[in-house]
């Protein structure tokens, strides 16, 4: 009876042991894809706009490319009303996150610049002239929008809507945070790695952001 007593005991520890070390197995690996799908849907937020800006300038266009073609027929020219508005932010899918299942933590080593996500145009055309057997054309315009819109995408880094979205870096971080504490989990951005326009601006409010904590 101790024999049978000892051996019914023995296999209860060792199938306690066996199904212990399984369920820590499924319960590793659930977590590991619990943050794997996390970070996934992090990603997948793709363009995050934070700042938007409204330009109104007034292009001046002339065909300059055709000169002997302008003498002859007339040249074109036309005064361009631009109405933009640019969104700025950034490109979630440049992150590097990294999961470390120990401790419920995800590591964020990498957060993108802000940049030009998207840009809305409207364009109105004024005191427009055309040479007398030298019309605009669809392609001329075609050409003239694409022109104005580079003229204002050229104007955006002197805006100072890059630098308002870099002071919004921290922002968007602790959405990021508030997001992953939604599965008990941890976001660690103490060694992140960001471009030197935005990296001042994001440690000196997180210096802030502790300070008053």
């Amino acid at each position: 009876m101790e024999l049978l007593f000892i051996g019914l005991a023995a296999g209860a520890i060792v199938a306690y042991l066996i199904y212990s070390f399984f369920n820590k197995s499924k319960k590793k690996e659930k977590e590991q894809q619990q943050s794997v799908v996390l970070m996934e849907k992090i990603r997948a937020v793709c363009k995050f706009i934070t700042v938007e800006g409204d330009f109104s300038e007034i292009y001046h266009y002339a065909n300059v490319k055709d000169k002997w073609l302008n003498l002859f027929l007339g040249s074109k020219k036309a005064l361009v009303l631009i109405e933009a508005k640019a969104h700025i932010g950034f490109d979630l899918t440049k992150i590097k996150m990294n999961s470390d299942v120990e401790k419920k933590t995800i590591i964020l080593s990498n957060f993108p610049l802000p940049e030009l996500l998207s840009i809305e145009t409207d364009f109105k055309y004024y005191d427009k002239k055309e040479g007398w057997a030298n019309p605009f054309t669809s392609s001329d315009l075609t050409d003239i929008n694409k022109e104005a819109k580079q003229y204002i995408v050229e104007k955006i880094p002197n805006s100072g809507l890059l630098n308002e979205a870099s002071n919004q870096a921290l922002e968007t971080i602790q959405l990021m945070e508030k997001l992953v504490e939604t599965i008990n989990w941890k976001l660690d951005y103490s060694s992140l790695e960001m471009g030197t326009s935005a990296a001042t601006p994001l440690q000196d409010k997180r210096k802030d952001t502790l300070e008053n904590q």
